[in-house]
């Protein structure tokens, strides 16, 4: 199992632990169906109330994709098989309140993740990046995501950037990304405070607040992600190319802002 989800009966918050710190808790397809699996499984437990979702090992809540994973295209430019589509709560019709804690770094695919979350808690050391430009990869989920969290001039500098900036945790709270900062490590300890006061209440008006307050965006959110397959399609290098890339990324270093 790569996923680690343990639930506080006392308290009615679920703790969920991407488990894979050797890859910086990347995703691959069993993981991805384990999220998936836990989101669905979580709108029938009404012993949770609260989510958190975090990851192991203190180096990195999620650096997205695992690139090793390999999923075969379909050749239209209108399509695309993304494996992390349905990594998220809001995806599996989950609509008990998501917390994410993060330490480390938090990249990429994480955005999906981060972006269906209700709010973000962050470690001083955390960092945020998208490093889709410079593999040669459009950023069209990730940003969609972002977008409807930071300032457009903030999403647009991380997602054209690269991996040639960090967002630091101060920023990110700075911008909206994030809501609270903590002391190195408290981050989940924060996380579960703030998600067991907020299950202490009655689910069904915490339930509906959620869905109010998505509600404020889903139109937008959901016409922005319409035209994600075809910009990725048509945008991406082919993936021969991303690995050539990826590969020769080298240890040029990174600007902290």
């Amino acid at each position: 199992m790569t996923l680690r989800t343990e639930t506080d009966k006392e308290t009615g918050v679920a703790l969920v632990t991407l488990d894979r710190p050797e890859k910086h808790n990347a995703i691959d397809l069993a993981t991805a169906a384990e999220l998936t699996a836990a989101w669905r499984a979580f709108r029938f437990d009404d012993g949770v109330r609260a989510v958190v979702v975090t990851g192991a090992g203190g180096r990195a809540f999620c650096t997205g994709i695992d690139r090793d994973v390999t999923v075969p295209q379909p050749s239209s430019p209108y399509t695309i098989d993304d494996p992390l589509i349905a990594i998220g709560p809001k995806a599996n019709d989950l609509w008990k309140p998501v917390i994410a804690a993060v330490e480390g770094m938090a990249c990429g695919g994480a955005f999906y993740l981060l972006g269906e979350a209700e709010f973000v808690i962050a470690s001083e050391e955390a960092t945020f990046f998208d490093p889709h430009t410079t593999y040669g990869m459009v950023s069209a989920y990730e940003a969609i995501s972002m977008a409807q969290r930071m300032p457009f001039g903030e999403v647009a500098r991380m997602s054209l950037m690269g991996t040639a900036e960090r967002v630091t945790a101060r920023r990110a709270y700075e911008t909206g990304l994030v809501s609270e900062v903590t002391a190195p490590g408290d981050a989940v300890a924060a996380a579960l405070r703030a998600a067991a006061v907020i299950a202490s209440y009655p689910t069904e008006g915490v339930q509906g607040t959620v869905r109010a307050v998505w509600s404020a965006k889903e139109a937008a959110r959901a016409q922005a992600m319409a035209h994600a397959p075809h910009l990725i399609a048509l945008g991406n290098l082919a993936p021969e190319r991303q690995a050539e890339l990826f590969r020769g990324r080298g240890g040029s270093g990174f600007r902290l802002r």
